[in-house]
C-alpha cells in the first residue's frame, strides 16, 4: 500500500487538499461565527492563493489531490449513495416529511453537483423545485436559510482525518459545524478506488455514529517518527479521544510510544500544530511564550491488547528526543516580544509544512520567525496567505499528507 506517513518533515510525497469552493462564498457576517471563522473571507482572493500554495507543492514533486474531486469520484462507486443516505438521515434528521424526497435529490443528483452541495451547503431554494410534499421544517425556513450547512473548514484537510504511519484515523471533530466533514471523508475512503482496493486500515471513525466526548483533530496528531505519535491534549482533542485513538493504535501494532502534550485550552493553542511543528529532523519551531514546563504524558504499551502504562513529565522535549533516538531536540522560539508573537500566533507563526528535511512552507506575513528559522538552518518556502490566513490555519492546516517518506536519523 503506497499510503503511510513515516513522519513529519521526510519527503513529502503524495497530500490532499480542499481548494476554496461554494462554501466560502455563503460566508456572511450573520454565520461566521457558528462556522468557527473569524472574518467573511474574499474567495477570489482566497482561491489564488490556494492555487498558488498547490504550485509550490508540485514544483517540490508532491502529488497534489484535490478534496471535492475525490469525492465526486467516490460518489459514483456503487453503494457510496446509499451510505451517504444513512449518514445523513442519522445525522441531520430532516423529519419524516424530508427524509425519502432529499434521498431521492441525493440520489439523482450528478456527482460533480452533489459534491459541490455537501461541501458547499444546500439552501432552501436550491430544493424547492424538488420537493413537493409538506414540510413543517420547509416552511419554517426561509427562502436562504440552509437546510444543509456549509462546510467552509474542509479547507483545512489536516484535521478530519490522520494517517498515522500505516493506520487511518478519520477523527470525530469536536466541533458541531465540523462534525459532517468526517461523513465525506469516510465517502472518499470507503469507495474513492484509489483507497477503497488499498487494503487501508481504518483504526478510528470507520463508522457513523457519535464519538462525543471521544474526540480528536488532526492538528493534534504529529507523526514525529521512530514509531513515536505525539498529540494535543486541549480544546478540540479530548483525554478521552486520545485515550481511544492510542488504544487502537497499540492493539494494530502501530506505534511504539504516544507522548500526550497538555494544551492550554485558548483559541491561540486550539491546536498543538498552532503551538509547535517539526522543521527538522532534530528541530521544532515553536511559539515563544509556551510554558516552559508543559505537562507531557508518556503512554507505553503493555502487552498486545492495547492497555498501557502513563508516566507524566514536565519537560516535554527531553522526553521527545529520547523517544527520536537523538540526543538533543532543537527547540527554535522566535527571538520577538509578546505582542510581536501574539500577532505572528494569530498569522501561524510556527504553523509549518515540512516538504522535506529542514524545508518548509510557511505564510511569508511572518516575518521575524521565517527570518529567525533561516539563520537556523530552515530554508522557509514563502506562501501568500493574506486571504487563506484570516480563516486561521496555515499551510500544515491546509494539507492532509498521505503518503510520506521516513527520516533516517
Amino acid at each position: 500500500m503506497p499510503f503511510r506517513v513515516e513522519s513529519e518533515v521526510g519527503v513529502l510525497r503524495q497530500v490532499i487538499v480542499h481548494r476554496p469552493g461554494l462554501e466560502l462564498s455563503r460566508l456572511t457576517p450573520d454565520n461566521v461565527d457558528d462556522l468557527l471563522f473569524d472574518d467573511v473571507m474574499w474567495a477570489d482572493r482566497a482561491r489564488e492563493e490556494h492555487d498558488a500554495f498547490v504550485g509550490l507543492l508540485r514544483e517540490r514533486n508532491v502529488t497534489v489531490h484535490y478534496f471535492r474531486e475525490l469525492l465526486a469520484a467516490a460518489l459514483d462507486a456503487p453503494g457510496a449513495r446509499e451510505f451517504l443516505q444513512k449518514c445523513l438521515t442519522r445525522a441531520i434528521r430532516f423529519g419524516p416529511a424530508l427524509d425519502k424526497p432529499l434521498e431521492r435529490i441525493v440520489d439523482q443528483t450528478s456527482s460533480e453537483v452533489l459534491s459541490e452541495l455537501l461541501i458547499g451547503g444546500v439552501l432552501k431554494s436550491d430544493v424547492m423545485p424538488m420537493l413537493h410534499t409538506p414540510s413543517l421544517l420547509m416552511e419554517s425556513l426561509g427562502i436562504d436559510d440552509f437546510l444543509l450547512r456549509p462546510l467552509p473548514n474542509h479547507l483545512f484537510q489536516r484535521d478530519n482525518s490522520a494517517w498515522i504511519y500505516g493506520a487511518l484515523s478519520i477523527n470525530p471533530m469536536a466541533k458541531q459545524a465540523r462534525k459532517r466533514e468526517t461523513t465525506n471523508s469516510r465517502l472518499i475512503y470507503k469507495f474513492h478506488p484509489m483507497f477503497r482496493d488499498a487494503g487501508l486500515e481504518i483504526v478510528y471513525g470507520d463508522d457513523s455514529l457519535p464519538h462525543e466526548p471521544a474526540t480528536v483533530e488532526g492538528g493534534d496528531v504529529l507523526v514525529i517518527g521512530n514509531g513515536v505519535l505525539m498529540i494535543g491534549m486541549g480544546e478540540r482533542t479530548s483525554p478521552q479521544g486520545v485515550e481511544t485513538l492510542a488504544r487502537l493504535l497499540f492493539q494494530g501494532g502501530h506505534v511504539r510510544q504516544v507522548i500526550v502534550v497538555e494544551l492550554p485550552k485558548e483559541r491561540a493553542f486550539m491546536h498543538l500544530d498552532t503551538a509547535m511543528t517539526m522543521v527538522d529532523s532534530d528541530a521544532f519551531s515553536v511559539y515563544p511564550y509556551l510554558p516552559e514546563t508543559l505537562r507531557a504524558f508518556m503512554l507505553t504499551p503493555v502487552g498486545s491488547d492495547g492497555d498501557y502504562d502513563i508516566t507524566e513529565h514536565t519537560d516535554l522535549f527531553p522526553l521527545v528526543a529520547e523517544a527520536l533516538g537523538v540526543d538533543k531536540v532543537r527547540v527554535l522560539r522566535t527571538p520577538i516580544d509578546r505582542a510581536g508573537a501574539q500577532r505572528e500566533q494569530w498569522n501561524d507563526g510556527n504553523n509549518f509544512l515540512a516538504v522535506s528535511p529542514g524545508v518548509v512552507l510557511g505564510y511569508e506575513r511572518n516575518t521575524t520567525a521565517n527570518r529567525y528559522l533561516a539563520d537556523e538552518g530552515i530554508e522557509v518556502v514563502p506562501v501568500v496567505g493574506s486571504e487563506l490566513g484570516r480563516g486561521r490555519g496555515g499551510p500544515r492546516c491546509l494539507s492532509c499528507p498521505i503518503e510520506r517518506d521516513a527520516v533516517i536519523l
